[in-house]
């Protein structure tokens, strides 16, 4: 598992927009990774959403924001265009980051025991380390604390 202060994996995984991103792509700029469990529900949405609202604060700050989960290109388009994301939004299907970032979790959906993410944001500085993490994440007022220590760290 990596631990405050340890360089991120190199992982590079299929993104909309056509493309194929890794952390490692964004050195030399401040990134936000958030992982969330699933596109076009309620609480991901409303994260997704947070971040784009809070967007240009982070370009400001030298920082670009990536959004992760198990869903396939396809949803995450549909779900990038029907919300206006200005990021991009990595699929994850064989849970590759996911398991580098130990947030594949036991979760109970409607009394049943399921394997998914638990819902959770990275911060990485430009030389590609790790800097703060959060997890267990709530929806409500995360983006903006994500802002305020991206600012407490520069």
């Amino acid at each position: 598992m990596i631990a405050i202060g340890d360089p991120v994996p190199d992982i590079a995984l299929p993104a909309t927009g056509g493309q194929s991103l890794s952390p490692a792509d964004f050195k030399g700029r401040w990134l936000v990774l958030y992982f969330y469990p699933r596109d076009a529900t309620p609480g991901c949405t409303q994260e997704g959403q947070d971040f784009r609202d809070h967007y240009p604060a982070f370009q400001a700050l030298n920082c670009e924001i990536l959004g992760v989960s198990r869903d396939s290109v396809k949803k995450h388009e549909n779900f990038k265009a029907k919300h206006g994301f200005p990021f991009e939004l990595l699929a994850d299907e064989e849970e590759k980051l996911c398991q580098a970032f130990d947030v594949i979790k036991e979760k109970n959906m409607y009394g049943r025991k399921v394997m998914g993410i638990e819902r959770s944001t990275f911060l990485i500085d430009p030389e590609g380390m790790l800097r703060h993490e959060w997890r267990k994440v709530k929806v409500k007022g995360h983006a903006q604390a994500v802002l305020e220590q991206l600012k407490a760290l520069q």
